[in-house]
């Protein structure tokens, strides 16, 4: 079996691919002085480009889990998914509250896809 490294560091990759799954890490927002609804937006437009380098997007997502450090988020963060998740096409989800790595961090989104066959 092959697998597929993207975004690698020491650390970490942003994204793996094994027999046509796609695994991303938690994204975490990039604009730590917004608000809970715009740093969920910044996350899902990362989702959206590390499902594209890895042949995959959102309309081919199996589950998601996000993570919220405090669940009074959980409407806000709300208001940025239901205007990205495509509700046909919705994967399973779980949102949990969790103490996350950095204070300013409001929300973690972890996704598991498939590629798109061609």
């Amino acid at each position: 079996m092959t697998i597929q490294y993207f975004g690698q560091t020491p650390r970490l990759s942003e994204a793996t691919v094994a027999n046509g799954f796609v695994f991303l890490a938690g994204m975490v927002p990039e604009n730590t002085e917004a608000g809970a609804t715009e740093q969920t937006r910044n996350v899902l437009e990362q989702i959206d480009h590390w499902l594209a380098q890895c042949g995959s997007d959102k309309n081919h997502i199996l589950e998601a889990t996000i993570f919220l450090p405090d669940l009074a988020d959980y409407d806000a963060v709300n208001i940025a998914w239901d205007a990205w998740v495509n509700p046909q096409r919705a994967p399973a989800r779980a949102c949990v509250e969790a103490k996350l790595a950095k204070q300013e961090w409001k929300v973690e989104i972890k996704v598991s896809a498939v590629q798109i066959q061609k």
